[in-house]
């Protein structure tokens, strides 16, 4: 079984970005990402209605963080600390050493290689320091851009589900794609 045990937040610097941990101070950033159309145009989640739902959730991934079951960045520009977009490790499964990744980034920065910046430096920690062997990610298929994002940094789709999600009355489809370590 892979063990992690987080004893500092693993802080992360690219050329343009800093990836650093979350906190209550971001939730109002974090709330302007849970409310914006166009982000959640691709997450089968409803809108936050209030900041403090931004807040909660804050709590809550700093706890699955203390409890070495998760790791979210927030990603902030270099020289800069307000939240445009976050990237995570969550679902580890250190029995399989497979672990699932999550992104999002405010639609201002879209189509400036900033989340191909950070996913650069998080596959990274993830391989080479967190030692998973596998990565999935599950995206809309809708989603072209994330489908892109992911196939540039060695992804393969291992399946499509046929409405395997249902949200808000109807059925949704899913991408599932994988990454094998590569310094394995």
């Amino acid at each position: 079984m892979l063990s992690i045990s987080f004893s500092t937040f693993p802080t992360l610097h690219t050329p343009r970005l800093l990836l650093r941990e979350i906190t209550p101070d971001d939730a109002e950033a974090f709330f302007q990402l849970r409310t914006d159309e166009r982000m959640l145009r691709y997450l089968a989640r409803p809108a936050q209605k209030e900041i403090s739902e931004s807040v909660e959730l804050i709590e809550k991934i700093r706890a699955s963080f203390a409890q070495n079951e998760a790791v979210s960045w927030v990603i902030c520009l270099r020289g800069q600390s307000k939240m445009i977009g976050d990237i995570a490790f969550w679902k580890m499964d250190k029995a399989n050493h497979r672990t699932e990744i999550g992104y999002g980034l405010h639609p201002d920065y879209w189509r400036q290689g900033i989340m191909d910046e950070a996913m650069t430096a998080a596959l990274e920690y993830c391989f080479k320091v967190l030692n998973f062997h596998s990565i999935e990610a599950n995206t809309d298929p809708e989603n072209e851009a994330s489908g892109r994002l992911l196939e540039k940094h060695g992804f393969v789709q291992e399946a499509y589900f046929r409405e395997n999600l249902y949200f808000e009355g109807r059925f949704l489809d899913s991408r599932i794609y994988s990454k094998i370590n590569p310094y394995h």
